[in-house]
């Protein structure tokens, strides 16, 4: 493996409260950082990258992923190199694009950069933090790794062939959730708008499973909406009966594709006339796209009864205040997508389920909630909590927003991290 490396650079220090710094970035790094670059190759031969933050004499390297965004500069990186521990972002095969994100397919990525930290570069320790979408990642990468070669996954979520038995998957020492949705799937399950009457027509609406209606409870923003819990178990039921439907989409055009593969591995195959061919030929390789619209529609983002257990969030969702806007604007969870990222990923049938896959974790587990989060709320992360056997579990909040905004919340729940991790992993001396 190549190793493209930034040696000795110095980084400009700065305050992570220093103004202009993003929502999962850094202004800048301790001073004395060592950046890499680490390219890697999974067990099925795709490329992917880490980036690697050292300062010397590190013991225990914390990580970050996502099945798509770029986490290789959170903000919490400088604080954990300050407090003497490595940092290590791993970009995944689907950065920035999760149009065929197959979770049982990224986490082969993963695998590969841990194998690397732990026998080349040596760290005795490794901690996997879990923002946003990374909680059900990395819960679904300690879950798989957990089990001994022979207990693991031998397909996707789709059906189709993938072992992961056959890989080295070396287990996190601890894990650290943080402003953690329940998994893409759960999460879609929650936000999907069931009112949709028409999947080929975004504007199409079953006024009685309708959100944004006053008969069903709905006020203008910031007005606090309350739905009666009658319209909340049909929206609900109805919500589930929308996946459902698309899950049958997508296995029916997987299915269509096997089908026609399978006629071309007959043995008459060849002596077919050429259009017959071709007529086959097309229907084994055709890439179909689901276009799913409407998918931020949570009645919690307009009821702030609902989830309402330690939460300080004001109506809206995670990308706007403007509740219709969110759900009808372009852009959303899941706008288009192959039909098996969707079941590895979007679907219920996801294995990136952070509350079924928490159930088999034993390793330390820091579990961060923000009160002002509108999409991963603090009753649920109270429920991952409890649902993890650990000896070794820890709850703690801030104030802040998803991305820990404001500054002051943020660099409280930095705090809590480092006296967490000092309390349990071996820093640099």
């Amino acid at each position: 493996m190549a190793e493209i490396a930034v040696e000795g650079k110095r980084h400009t220090q700065h305050q992570v409260s220093a103004p202009g710094v993003g929502v999962i970035d850094f202004p800048g790094l301790p001073e004395g950082t060592q950046t890499r670059i680490l390219p890697f190759k999974a067990a099925d031969g795709v490329p992917s990258r880490g980036v690697l933050y050292t300062r010397g004499g590190e013991k225990t390297v914390v990580c970050f992923s996502h099945p798509r965004a770029d986490m290789s500069q959170h903000y919490v990186i400088p604080h954990v190199l300050e407090a003497g521990y490595a940092a290590y972002g791993h970009q995944c095969r689907g950065l920035n694009n999760d149009v065929d994100c197959e979770h049982e397919k990224i986490v082969q990525d993963l695998a590969a950069g841990f194998r690397f930290l732990k026998e080349e570069m040596g760290f005795e320790k490794i901690v996997l933090v879990g923002n946003s979408g990374g909680g059900g990642l990395f819960t679904f990468y300690q879950e798989q790794a957990s089990k001994t070669p022979g207990e693991r996954l031998t397909d996707t979520a789709a059906g189709e062939p993938l072992d992961l038995n056959s890989i080295e998957m070396p287990r996190a020492d601890g894990l650290i959730m943080m402003a953690t949705h329940p998994g893409e799937g759960a999460l879609m399950l929650s936000v999907i708008d069931p009112s949709v009457v028409n999947e080929d027509d975004p504007l199409s609406v079953d006024p009685a499973l309708d959100m944004y209606n006053p008969a069903n409870g709905y006020r203008e923003p910031p007005e606090s909406s309350r739905y009666a819990p009658e319209f909340l178990e049909r929206y609900r039921a109805a919500q589930a009966a929308r996946v459902a439907r698309l899950d049958a989409k997508a296995r029916g055009w997987i299915a269509e594709n096997a089908f026609y593969k399978a006629k071309m591995a007959e043995p008459g195959f060849a002596d077919l006339p050429v259009e017959e061919q071709h007529f086959i030929r097309r229907r084994a390789v055709a890439g179909r796209y689901m276009i799913i619209y409407r998918t931020e529609a949570n009645p919690a983002y307009c009821d702030l009864s609902l989830h309402s257990w330690e939460s300080r969030r004001e109506v809206g969702s995670v990308a706007t205040t403007d509740v219709m806007r969110g759900n009808y604007g372009p852009g959303g969870f899941s706008r288009y997508i192959t039909p098996r990222a969707w079941l590895s990923s979007w679907s219920t049938a996801s294995r990136a389920n952070v509350l079924r896959n928490l159930g088999s974790i034993h390793e330390p587990l820091l579990m961060l909630a923000y009160r002002g989060d509108n999409v991963c709320f603090p009753d649920d992360n109270k429920a991952q909590v409890d649902a993890c056997p650990s000896t070794d579990k820890t709850m703690d909040f801030i104030d802040g927003d998803h991305y820990g905004l404001p500054l002051t919340e943020r660099d409280k729940g930095m705090a809590i991290i480092v006296k967490w991790l000092k309390m349990r992993f071996p820093a640099a001396s």
